[in-house]
């Protein structure tokens, strides 16, 4: 896989994978602790990619080294090159969305779901730039999430 011969990816990749696995564990057995964690994951992940899109946006084509697609290479390398901060905002607005419905409930909750799966999968091909295969396993956790508890808010106690 590209990216192993550098440390700091594999120990961020180890990180990434240990968080998938737990999320995957409590989306089994502490809803309100999975939902939680991806509340806090894509607002964290929002508020990461808004500030460097803005400070350091030629941070992101790094990534077109990293992904296993020359489709993403290509694009990364060419339409996105020019456009990274309006792309990666819109991305950074709705991976917020995206946090903030996983303390919902209802349709905006399972709206959100789906687009945190849709995100999860299509951040697979950037490899060790994505955390695989904690992306794939997170999508899992958030399917599980989305099939157990959509009917409750995330603060409401269940009965």
């Amino acid at each position: 896989m590209k990216g192993l011969e550098n440390q700091s990816y594999v120990i961020l990749l180890f990180i990434a994978n240990i968080i998938a696995i737990l999320q995957l564990v409590a989306a089994t057995k502490l809803t309100r602790i999975a939902r939680l964690s991806f509340f806090l994951l894509f607002t964290w992940a929002s508020v990461t990619n808004w500030w460097t899109s803005v400070n350091k946006p030629q941070v992101y084509l790094n990534y077109a080294d990293l992904t296993w697609s020359d489709t993403y290479a290509n694009f990364i390398n060419g339409w996105f090159s020019d456009h990274i901060a309006v792309t990666v905002g819109c991305i950074a607005i709705c991976q917020l969305l995206i946090g903030i419905s996983m303390l919902l409930r209802g349709a905006i909750y399972k709206i959100g779901c789906t687009g945190a799966i849709v995100f999860l999968v299509a951040i697979i091909p950037f490899g060790v730039g994505s955390g695989f295969p904690s992306t794939a396993v997170m999508a899992i956790a958030v399917y599980i999430l989305l099939k157990k508890d959509s009917h409750h808010f995330i603060w409401e106690k269940r009965h």
